[in-house]
């Protein structure tokens, strides 16, 4: 979509600018034309600066069905020189075709597409890019397998690593590369299209078992039973900086909307913020008593939500790396942790066979969504953040309502534990990966 940039739909409005040219820093800026973004809403601006394009968003994160559009796009202008009187009327319907957006209703049931057989050997995790067109699965085979989820074909298997192939991305929003990790302690870099292996990534010293791209798709990012972190150039294929300081493994991270910053958390039982461009450690988010097991930021990067297995989710606040809250009510380890796209609510997952909801600005429960026979081990929203998706060892997920907290969709048919679970960008996909052996997509 958009060339690849965050926007489900690109809307191409050129705005001109007419009457006489402001002085100084607003004169030398030229607006090309105007994205729209839906998930998380927004405006995404493609502009020149001395001859350089650029983009940068206006985030409406706060965004109802029934908030005066007119009054915001004015509110909007004032602090937006890109965005002139010429292109007022323009923007205010882009506006409002978000709020079309979010006002529509819903009630889809999602049915069984497809049952894929995908490796002989146990898979570790399955991921989608963002438009859900691809996916891909790793497994204790050692390979990594390309799918059209379209028609359910194997598009490609990535062959090359020494051991299980454990953590799995696509460098969404592009989706043009994938990067691995293994338990052989290196991170491969692969070409979507061709399945090419650009890069071998060596330097951990154990098993890799988590990793990330930036959003830039500039760097991959990758944790390892070692203790460290490391932060890899994608173009060069070489390490820029280690992350060290944790005392126990890393098994959770994950960058920042900008980029310039990234969270590890680790069995030592802290979460660490450090500095991309340094590698320095900005701070570290001491008050779990357990082995952290997800971390996340919010969409704007105010907040970080940390989950352990003392039961408790924590939220902080990612500037200063203070205690904001702690969200209690599970009686069991907690075993993933997630924000809704605008970073409005919480959703935890417990080894209690329970999930909760929580509102990010009151850190009040909203929500309990209880009726899984067995732990669920992942959480997940829809892009639009109504419907919550969980994944159980009762061999079943369930689609939820966000708000309610009402059971909407039991997903059945797996044989064991679903351990995995996603939505495709437009929320109307839903991949879901088993111990079974088998991946299941649900149209």
């Amino acid at each position: 979509a958009a060339g690849g940039r965050a926007c489900a739909q690109a809307v191409f409005g050129r705005c001109y600018g007419s009457g006489p040219k402001p002085r100084g820093r607003r004169r030398r800026m030229r607006l090309r034309r105007l994205l729209l973004r839906y998930y998380p809403p927004g405006i995404i601006l493609e502009y020149v600066q001395g001859g350089e394009p650029k983009t940068r968003s206006i985030d409406l994160l706060d965004l109802r069905p029934d908030t005066d559009a007119i009054a915001l796009v004015e509110e909007i202008r004032k602090g937006e020189p890109l965005i002139t009187a010429s292109c007022k009327e323009h923007v205010i319907h882009l506006v409002r075709r978000l709020q079309e957006k979010l006002g529509e209703k819903e009630d889809h049931k999602f049915c069984l597409f497809k049952v894929l057989r995908a490796h002989i050997l146990p898979l570790t995790n399955v991921a989608f890019n963002k438009s859900g067109s691809r996916f891909i699965t790793g497994s204790y085979d050692r390979t990594c397998k390309v799918w059209d989820t379209e028609s359910g074909e194997q598009l490609r298997t990535l062959e090359g690593h020494g051991n299980v192939v454990y953590a799995i991305a696509f460098n969404n929003p592009y989706g043009d590369k994938i990067a691995t990790g293994s338990f052989d302690k290196t991170c491969k870099l692969w070409s979507t299209e061709t399945g090419k292996c650009y890069h071998t990534f060596r330097g951990h010293s154990a098993e890799i078992v988590c990793l990330s791209f930036n959003l830039q798709s500039t760097l991959v990012a990758t944790g390892s039973m070692d203790t460290t972190a490391k932060l890899w150039n994608i173009e060069k294929g070489e390490e820029i900086v280690t992350l060290s300081g944790h005392s126990a493994e890393i098994i959770a991270l994950s960058f920042n909307t900008t980029g310039d910053r990234i969270i590890t958390g680790s069995f030592d039982h802290t979460v660490a913020v450090w500095d991309v461009g340094t590698g320095r450690i900005l701070h570290t988010l001491i008050g779990h008593r357990g082995e952290i097991s997800s971390a996340q930021f919010n969409w704007d990067c105010s907040l970080i939500v940390t989950g352990s297995m003392d039961k408790t989710c924590m939220l902080w606040n990612a500037m200063t790396g203070t205690h904001i809250a702690t969200l209690t009510g599970h009686s069991d380890e907690i075993l993933d942790v997630c924000f809704d796209y605008a970073g409005q609510r919480i959703a935890t997952a417990s080894a209690d066979g329970s999930a909760r909801v929580y509102n990010a600005e009151t850190k009040k429960c909203i929500a309990k969504l209880e009726g899984h026979g067995g732990e669920i081990s992942k959480v997940c929203f829809n892009p639009k953040g109504n419907r919550i998706l969980t994944a159980s060892s009762d061999k079943t997920a369930r689609l939820w309502d966000a708000a309610t907290g009402h059971c909407l969709q039991i997903l059945e048919g797996h044989t064991d534990e679903i351990f995995s679970c996603a939505f495709n960008y437009k929320g109307d996909i839903i991949i879901t990966g088993s111990k079974d052996n088998t991946c299941r997509i649900w149209h």
